[in-house]
């Protein structure tokens, strides 16, 4: 799983921060950066929920090769 956050989109919300803090976290400017792009594959259940749960549908999942 590849993870990556449009921060022109992200409002700041922290709703993946509570769902996956060891993927994401807000930065200075409040909005999300992503602190591992391939997560293990236990995490990877929380980062679908992180990415369902954003209200600005800035978080962009893509499969692994």
């Amino acid at each position: 799983m590849r993870v990556s956050v449009d921060r022109r989109s992200c409002i700041g919300a922290g709703m993946c921060v509570l769902a996956a803090s060891e993927v994401f976290e807000q930065a200075g400017d409040g909005r999300s950066v992503v602190l591992d792009t391939d997560p293990p594959p236990e995490l990877h259940v929380r980062v679908r929920e992180a990415e369902q749960e954003c209200p600005a549908a800035a978080i962009q999942l893509a499969e692994s090769p």
